[in-house]
């Protein structure tokens, strides 16, 4: 593949944005996004995803538009928009049809589209192309092509990045995989892995997350139970990792726009061929149920004072780390503490004040310093920065006799003073 091919990333999210910016590495790249404002900020250096820091995206010679214009004529599309859920957890494709007909609305004959959303097998073919060939008038197959390669990034993982993990592709034609593999493969060193087709690419991808997730809804499951039998999931846990095949997975919450999202996207998938995914929806029924789950525990422990008692939850973002809010599930722990009448605060070390307050009406406290106590904390996410917490910092914000719930168990290795009391899964 000549270096001179033009390759445009539509979509410039926490997948898009560092792909760009490795492939402008190598190739002429254009970065585009119907959010004007977000292109404002990444032509300033500022990257509110925190995927990419400020001296990367500055040194990085790659373009920026919110102007399907500027995209006109190129060889390469790669499509990195989100595939969310419907209110009926139903896989919600607007963004991929959107992203598709502005592309179809520029191309010119010859280029090559390639999918990275995560999607059930089929899509990019029966979807994707139809949009396209709609758009451009142009024939699929024929005068473009398509290529699936499913995006692997993890947000906030520094060590999974993109340049060393293994990217699968598979294009419409042998042409086309050998063109996408040389792609791909000048900006990664952990290698190319050649799907047999497309919709393997995708079937592959959309199995990757719901596989975790069902690894999840066991370990949550068996938190339930060994709750009821007055044993800690983390001790039980720490005992078994001890076996060389053990999986390494811990209760908590499941939100995201993946892991939470994609096995829906399975789900649908296997229904619309006449098979009854027990195992999988089996699993997002536990997952979602966590949150509630673990505000009526806490209410449990809190007792009688639960109602009027002050509760501050510590974390709204949907992983630590990271300032995602997009399908956080910490909603479900507020909401329940709520409707066991509690007074809850919420602070989050990473999150947008005004996205927290847009996404779920919630006003996020600026600051810790100077609050009243509480009757109770809620370690929600373990972000950094409270992992980093003393006994000292608990008595600051805890009243005495006060409730310590830790959720991710952050905090197990601590010695607590005897006035507190702890919970945790």
């Amino acid at each position: 593949m000549p270096d001179n091919q033009r390759i445009a990333v539509i979509g410039l999210g926490y997948v898009g944005l560092p792909l760009a910016v490795n492939f402008s590495r190598h190739y002429a790249v254009t970065g585009f996004d119907t959010d004007a404002a977000r292109i404002g900020e990444l032509k300033s250096g500022f990257d509110r995803t925190r995927e990419v820091d400020g001296p990367t995206l500055e040194a990085a010679t790659l373009a920026f538009t919110a102007d399907a214009g500027d995209i006109s004529g190129f060889d390469i599309y790669v499509l990195t928009v989100p595939t969310p859920v419907d209110a009926d957890n139903a896989p919600d494709l607007s963004a991929v049809r959107e992203a598709s007909r502005i592309v179809g609305g520029v191309m010119a004959k010859g280029a090559i589209v390639v999918y990275e959303s995560t999607v059930y097998p089929g899509v990019t073919e029966t979807i994707g192309g139809p949009e396209l060939e709609a758009a451009s008038g142009f024939a699929c197959g024929a005068d473009f092509f398509l290529g699936y390669s499913p995006e692997r990034i993890n947000p906030g993982d520094k060590e999974h990045t993109l340049d060393r993990i293994t990217k699968v592709v598979a294009g419409q034609t042998p042409e086309v995989t050998e063109t996408l593999a040389r792609l791909y493969g000048r900006i990664t060193t952990g290698g190319i892995f050649v799907a047999r087709d497309i919709r393997t690419a995708e079937a592959a991808k959309v199995i990757e997350n719901a596989q975790r997730d069902l690894n999840i809804a066991f370990v949550n499951e068996v938190t339930a139970i060994f709750q009821k039998m007055g044993l800690s999931t983390h001790d039980v846990l720490e005992a078994a990792g001890t076996k060389w095949n053990f999986l390494d997975f811990t209760p908590g919450l499941v939100g995201g726009h993946c892991i939470g999202v994609d096995p829906f996207y399975l789900a649908h998938a296997a229904i619309s061929v006449g098979h009854d995914p027990e195992i999988i929806l089996a699993g997002r029924r536990i997952n979602d149920a966590m949150g509630g789950y673990v505000a009526d525990c806490v209410a449990a422990e809190l007792g009688g004072n639960a109602a009027g008692a002050r509760v501050l939850v510590l974390g709204l973002t949907f992983k630590e780390n990271v300032p995602d809010l997009r399908n956080s599930r910490v909603i479900d722990i507020i909401e329940g503490l709520k409707g066991h009448g509690c007074t809850v605060d919420v602070h989050d070390a990473f999150a947008d004040a005004a996205e927290a307050k847009a996404i779920y009406g919630i006003e996020l406290r600026p600051g810790l310093d100077g609050a009243a106590r509480f009757d109770c904390i809620v370690g929600a996410v373990p972000h950094a920065p409270y992992r980093e917490f003393t006994p000292a910092t608990f008595d600051a914000l805890v009243m005495d006799g006060g409730l310590i719930a830790d959720v991710k168990g952050m905090w197990r290795g601590m010695e607590l003073p005897a006035k507190f009391r702890r919970w945790q899964l």
